[in-house]
């Protein structure tokens, strides 16, 4: 989605990552998906961001604030969604 202003990174087989992409597709919350079993610089920021690890979904949002494997309740309550 090109005006997108999230951006999701992860990987097919991530559980946490599709349980994530699932609750923006549920509440149609646009969101740009990058694969980084793909994506070799998408890996590395990453790694960086999470200092040394490949800890997955890391999402930054339209602020700047970055969520690194949020549950459920962590996602509703950032975007104000009740149960």
């Amino acid at each position: 989605m090109p005006d997108a202003k999230i951006v999701v990174y992860g990987a097919d087989w991530c559980g946490d990552c599709r349980r994530a992409v699932n609750f923006f597709n549920e509440h149609k919350i646009a969101f740009k998906w990058i694969n980084i079993d793909r994506d070799k610089k998408a890996e590395q920021f990453v790694i960086k961001t999470n200092h040394g690890y490949r800890s997955i979904p890391t999402i930054v949002l339209e602020d700047g604030t970055i969520l690194v494997e949020p549950s459920l309740i962590q996602l509703m309550s950032k975007f104000e969604i009740a149960r």
